[in-house]
């Protein structure tokens, strides 16, 4: 039986140590994903500003992580390894539908593929590009997923090859390496203006679903503080600088439907990921 003296000293051991095991847990990282769409130090930069906004709102730290190129993130989203993450439409939507993350905002700018070709280039119309070698991100990405489409469309049938990230490319097509590299409107509008100047856009396509935050299921019980996290950041200097600087426009909400616009795509992905 315990003495009096031995019992306080046990009770004072259990409430360090509970106290200890909280903080263990308010300090547990949150992993904010965000999908390869440039390099690696690109990424961090550009989400440096959210990375601390998030990590005073949340009470923990907080690490931007990015992966290899697009199927290996998406492998790691749908094996849970992120809480929130920013990605494509279709990914978003293959997040959504395999892996039960949940949809909470797009960007307020319109997001299209294009497919970019040097200015002073042999690449006059789509026939030139007839057994010539073309870049897109990875596998898995949107931007390169459309531009397969749009080559079938148009009967050319010539094998993609695939590089990491969009400012890689572009500087492949420069390099003569390639005669088109796709990615995005927004990556393009990224590059400085003198190498804006060397391109030229063979193709534009319509709009589509494009970086979408999702949150993992995990997460679900603090949905509406990293909401709330979110829009407050929306209003600071910080994220009127990142959203001008990158062309965004800002926050939205999801349309209606609007993911599951993205289904066909996302079939690419789960296909390619088996």
């Amino acid at each position: 039986m315990l003495t009096s003296a031995l019992l306080r000293q046990f009770l004072l051991f259990l409430s360090l140590l509970l106290a200890s095991s909280s903080q263990a847990h308010s300090q547990e990282v949150f992993h904010l994903g965000i999908a390869p769409h440039t390099s690696a130090r690109v990424i961090l930069e550009m989400y440096q500003p959210l990375r601390q906004h998030l990590e005073k709102a949340l009470g923990q730290p907080v690490n931007v992580v990015t992966a290899a190129d697009f199927t290996e993130f998406a492998k790691r989203m749908l094996h849970q390894d992120y809480d929130l993450v920013v990605t494509t439409g279709h990914q978003a939507r293959l997040a959504q539908t395999d892996a039960q993350y949940t949809p909470l905002l797009t960007y307020s700018a319109e997001f299209r593929a294009v497919g970019l070709v040097a200015d002073n280039g042999p690449i006059k119309q789509v026939s030139d590009l007839r057994a010539k070698p073309v870049l897109g991100l990875s596998p898995s990405s949107l931007v390169t997923i459309w531009g397969q489409h749009w080559l079938k469309k148009n009967g050319l049938n010539q094998t993609m090859q695939y590089i990491s990230a969009s400012d890689s490319a572009v500087h492949l097509v420069l390099e003569k390496q390639a005669v088109l590299g796709f990615t995005s409107m927004a990556n393009y509008q990224s590059l400085p203006r003198a190498v804006q100047n060397q391109l030229r856009f063979l193709v534009i396509s319509e709009p589509m679903a494009g970086r979408v935050y999702a949150l993992n299921e995990r997460q679900s019980k603090r949905k509406a503080a990293i909401e709330a996290a979110l829009h407050d950041f929306a209003n600071t200097p910080q994220a009127q600088a990142y959203f001008s600087k990158y062309k965004l426009d800002g926050y939205r909400l999801l349309r209606e439907g609007e993911l599951k616009s993205m289904d066909k795509y996302a079939a690419e992905v789960r296909k390619s990921l088996k």
